[in-house]
């Protein structure tokens, strides 16, 4: 008698019958894909994209972020961002590590919505509680990761292991339940497909805040910062870049039509994106940058992420117009004309590509939301102003959700450092900023060279008078005409 693996026997206990396989083996895939534009993307890029003396200290504070908010979430943080309502912005907080809630269906027990005919809509992907657990936890780890952009280079590490826990409970919670766990503005019918606000406006603004209460680096590091390595940050970037399917594509919690137009309107627009910025590079600057090309994929990517399931793709191609031009005139012109964004160092620009391209990828959703593609999707009816309707109400709806996300950043992640502050200092002491790695971890990027022993100039190559990545002619986009820091 043929035996049937135990997996595929349709009464399985381990088969329930509302489990789609598909959908579970896609949310999952889609949970990789977003983990891997962090470990290993954003540490490979924040290890090559920083000054050499600061490579190990950049990807370890991505790597610590990682691990640090995985352990918190499970704790306590998954279910004050998608569990039972606390307060109208807050959910309860309590463990996702018990067998029995996390192998039941999954629900978001507050995401409901009445709907004309008297029912409620209320969101049950077919799979299980553990799958959307780790597929949101991979969304809070790369916004911490991506808030850590703005510091680096100076902030005590001891500092930002505190931090980060205490960001994710107090700031980043209360905008996934206020945007997408069932809470005020869930109900009040706020689109963020997929992060714009949640994510990329809370980093970019958080990561500005933090910059001004942790100061700026040293002189000599703000005014030379070059890249250690061009070539590996475009690998970080690839994996980013290539990540992002599941980023936006997952955000339907489910493997359908609307998961295949998010993928593509993803790459459509980070592609018109990168090619206006680096148009823009050679129009006033007379070359194309590597750099500039690595910033204008971001922007794209993060412009599309709060409509991406939701506009025609013509539509993502003049949002890529829009965030391949209006973040490099924020980045090139208003930058220096800005006195607050020239006292605060923000050490990879978060500000400019993830602040102001989310900001601008979500106004521009209330504009672009196409009616019928919102239906796919969303729980309520609506539509972007361009069709008419309620669209001019959806549009206010998205200015005052940027107003509280931002305000609620502003000063909850003012509130944290003023009170880790007063434990911890929140800058390295002077001897560590001016050695770098070796003094913070005792390890350097690039610390052996020969048999073993560590490089000395009077000794080795053929250039002794030149530490080759620090002295010879630096990188076109740092304090030079193509502006004032490095920034992705």
């Amino acid at each position: 008698m043929e035996q049937i693996p135990i997996a595929y026997r349709s009464l399985d206990p381990a088969v329930p019958e509302w489990l789609n396989k598909g959908d579970n083996a896609w949310q999952m895939t889609a949970s990789a894909l977003v983990s891997i534009q962090s470990m290993p993307g954003l540490v490979i890029l924040y290890a090559s994209i920083v000054k050499k003396k600061w490579a190990v200290n950049s990807a370890f504070m991505a790597l610590y972020a990682f691990a640090a908010v995985l352990i918190c979430w499970v704790l306590l943080c998954y279910r004050m961002a998608f569990g039972d309502e606390l307060l109208p912005f807050w959910g309860k907080g309590a463990p996702a590590l018990g067998q029995k809630y996390l192998i039941r269906r999954a629900i978001v027990p507050e995401s409901r919505h009445r709907q004309e005919d008297g029912t409620y809509h209320v969101a049950e992907p077919f799979y299980p509680m553990a799958t959307l657990v780790y597929f949101q936890f991979t969304f809070a780890a790369i916004t911490m990761i991506l808030l850590a952009g703005s510091v680096l280079g100076r902030m005590n590490i001891r500092a930002w292991m505190a931090f980060v826990p205490l960001w994710l409970v107090f700031s980043y919670t209360v905008g996934a339940f206020s945007l997408w766990g069932g809470g005020f503005l869930y109900h009040w019918g706020v689109i963020d497909y997929s992060g714009g606000y949640v994510i990329h406006l809370s980093s970019g603004i958080a990561g500005l805040t933090a910059a001004y209460w942790v100061g700026p680096r040293l002189k000599a590091d703000r005014e030379r910062f070059p890249p250690n390595n061009v070539l590996l940050m475009l690998a970080g970037a690839g994996l980013l870049w290539m990540g992002w399917s599941g980023f936006n594509g997952g955000a339907p919690y489910a493997a359908n039509i609307d998961a295949s137009l998010a993928i593509l309107n993803t790459n459509v627009c980070a592609a018109t994106s990168l090619l206006v910025w680096t148009s823009l590079d050679v129009v006033f600057f007379g070359k194309p940058s590597v750099i500039g090309a690595v910033q204008g994929m971001m922007t794209g990517l993060v412009c599309i992420t709060p409509g991406a399931g939701l506009v025609q793709s013509w539509a993502a191609i003049v949002m890529g117009m829009l965030s391949g031009s209006i973040p490099w005139v924020s980045m090139m012109v208003l930058h220096k004309k800005s006195a607050l964004l020239q006292k605060v160092d923000d050490t990879l620009g978060a500000f400019h590509t993830h602040a102001v391209a989310g900001l601008l990828g979500g106004l521009l959703t209330g504009l672009l939301a196409e009616p019928e593609l919102c239906e796919l999707i969303l729980p309520i009816k609506t539509r972007g102003a361009f069709y008419g309707g309620n669209g001019g109400v959806q549009f206010l709806k998205q200015i005052v959700a940027a107003l509280f996300v931002i305000g609620w950043n502003v000063v909850s992640t003012t509130l944290i450092l003023l009170a880790i502050r007063l434990f911890i200092p929140l800058r390295m002491p002077e001897d560590q900023l001016a050695i770098g790695d070796d003094a913070v971890h005792g390890e350097e990027a690039y610390a052996l060279w020969g048999d073993g022993e560590k490089f000395d100039p009077t000794k080795h190559g053929w250039n002794t008078g030149a530490n080759y990545a620090e002295d010879i002619a630096p990188s076109p986009y740092i304090n030079g005409a193509r502006g004032l820091t490095i920034n992705l």
